[in-house]
């Protein structure tokens, strides 16, 4: 053993470099607060209606995300530094048939509801949003500004007019498939193949209603043809609202190079997902009552409210018995990296999926974003760019779609 005159200068410098790399971390979150607090700041997807309703989570109050209180509510968000979120309108894929869509149709009008509801019971602290400007206004009034974006267009079914009622309710982007295809789109994810070879004849019709609307397309979990003839389509620049790079971590939901450079070309933004973000460690016993899961509950399609309600609730158990590694908020700005080195600081932003499976390790849930800002000043980004990023590229992008409105 080394004498002990040995040992404590090398404890003491460990001890210093500690100390110092504590102070540097707690300077960098109060840099990243003092951000937060003069800029605009928002999360472009989250499916925190899921929690909403027959869960009876109140957004009015400080939720414990470890006791099924979700990932967000009002007093989270000022905790994280977050203005404003899009709240999604989900339905799972069901049958493409006029009885499927009528039912599809009514569920998401419930959706609606149950988000207007919510904002009506926290008026004093969140409003519902529908102009990119509302967000300031609403920032500046010291209330939180809550977007809808329907995901998945599956409910509009054959009747593109549904869409007007969508908006009238407050949606302001429509994500064109989810998990399956549907009658409009190719999905990235369906496990049988494509159908269209990209969009179906009507879902092309979709995307110029969705223009004509002055609403954005959102190209996330779409297939990678059926994103290339979005493109081809759109007259506005289109949103990915949850992606990542393919190239940081290869998953078809994320975008490969030649998609992100298509994106920017178009003047579009990809919004960083935290679900896709990096391999993890497998974990056989979750993922084997994952698939028990699916298959006891048809995938997922086709499912009452109940059942849905049924499937959810045993998901979340299953994660609290067989807790896995998450990825981490360096993870995501790896791909935030590598999208800036590769189209630019002008198309890239945050879009959490909190509430639909998007955690990090060390930003679990909303009132951890600064966490974000933490890493982005770390690498030398400055407060310009850290705007683009939470808010100016989004918002851009929704100007220009708002702007091209044709009601």
């Amino acid at each position: 053993m080394l004498p002990k005159r040995i040992l404590l200068p090398g404890l003491l410098i460990a001890a210093l470099v500690f100390s110092a790399c504590k102070h540097s971390d707690d300077q960098l979150l109060k840099q990243a607060r003092q951000i937060h607090s003069e800029i605009l700041t928002l999360d472009s997807h989250t499916d925190t209606p899921l929690m909403l309703g027959r869960r009876g989570l109140d957004l009015g109050v400080h939720n414990d995300p470890n006791r099924g209180g979700g990932k967000l509510d009002f007093p989270r968000m000022d905790e994280g530094g977050l203005d404003a979120a899009f709240f999604a309108v989900f339905l799972g894929q069901g049958e493409s048939t006029p009885e499927a869509w009528d039912i599809a149709h009514q569920r998401a009008l419930g959706l609606f509801e149950t988000i207007h509801d919510a904002l009506e019971q926290n008026s004093d602290l969140a409003e519902l949003a529908i102009t990119p400007d509302d967000a300031y206004r609403l920032r500046n009034k010291g209330k939180k500004a809550i977007y809808i974006g329907l995901e998945n267009a599956y409910p509009i079914g054959d009747d593109l007019y549904r869409l007007e009622k969508y908006y009238e309710l407050g949606a302001r982007y429509v994500t064109l498939s989810h998990t399956r295809n549907n009658h409009f789109s190719d999905s990235s994810d369906d496990r049988e193949g494509p159908e269209h070879g990209g969009l179906s004849e009507i879902g092309r019709e979709l995307v110029k209603k969705i223009n004509h609307m002055g609403m954005m397309v959102d190209v996330s979990h779409i297939s990678d043809d059926a994103f290339y003839d979005v493109l081809e389509i759109s007259t506005a620049p289109v949103i990915a609202s949850h992606s990542n790079a393919r190239s940081v971590y290869d998953n078809p939901r994320n975008l490969n190079d030649d998609m992100l450079k298509a994106l920017a070309e178009n003047g579009g933004v990809v919004q960083l997902c935290f679900l896709y973000v990096t391999e993890l460690p497998p974990n056989p016993p979750r993922d084997s009552a994952r698939a028990e899961l699916r298959e006891r509950y048809n995938n997922f399609q086709n499912l009452t409210d109940e059942q849905m309600e049924e499937a959810r609730s045993e998901w979340y158990a299953i994660d609290r018995d067989f807790p896995s590694q998450l990825p981490t908020v360096a993870d995501i700005i790896d791909h935030l990296d590598y999208i800036v080195n590769l189209i630019g600081i002008d198309h890239v932003g945050i879009g959490s999926d909190f509430d639909g499976g998007g955690q990090l390790e060390d930003c679990y849930d909303v009132s951890e974003m600064h966490n974000l800002t933490v890493e982005m000043l770390r690498r030398g980004y400055n407060k310009e760019e850290i705007e683009k990023i939470w808010s100016g590229n989004f918002m851009r992008v929704f100007r220009e779609a708002y702007d091209l409105r044709e009601i």
